[in-house]
């Protein structure tokens, strides 16, 4: 049984992602403290490191996307299920072309499509682009 009643996201890539991250932001502020431009961008270097880091721990299964996972996923030793396809709504999929697609080329539709008996709320669908 998982140590906490909720999932909270605690996963192997955000849990490298942040330790990453803090010594970026360690080295960073010891460049600040001793005003050293060169330890200021390393920090920023490894803070740019963590972001990628954490981005391909998460496609490969090892973050989660967004919402509640089932729960015999909330450890945060176990690999993601959905990872292989991409999380719907997760930007990071997204950027790695993984996630939401539709039979249209990839674009998702706007407004949803227009149910049988329902008063039409548009009134053309080009009216506003001929100005």
């Amino acid at each position: 049984m998982s140590a906490h009643q909720y999932d909270h996201g605690h996963t192997v890539a955000g849990w490298v992602g942040f330790a990453i991250a803090t010594v970026g932001a360690g080295v960073a502020g010891l460049g600040v403290c001793t005003v050293s431009g060169v330890l200021i961008a390393g920090g920023a270097a490894i803070g740019l490191v963590s972001l990628l880091v954490t981005w391909a721990l998460h496609l490969s299964g090892w973050g989660k996307g967004p919402g509640v996972r089932p729960r015999a996923e909330w450890g945060w030793r176990v690999r993601d299920s959905a990872a292989p396809g991409g999380h719907e709504e997760c930007l990071g999929c997204r950027l790695a072309g993984r996630g939401r697609r539709s039979g249209a080329g990839g674009v998702v539709p706007v407004m949803p499509a227009q149910r049988e008996g329902e008063p039409e709320t548009v009134a053309a669908a080009g009216a506003d682009s001929v100005r």
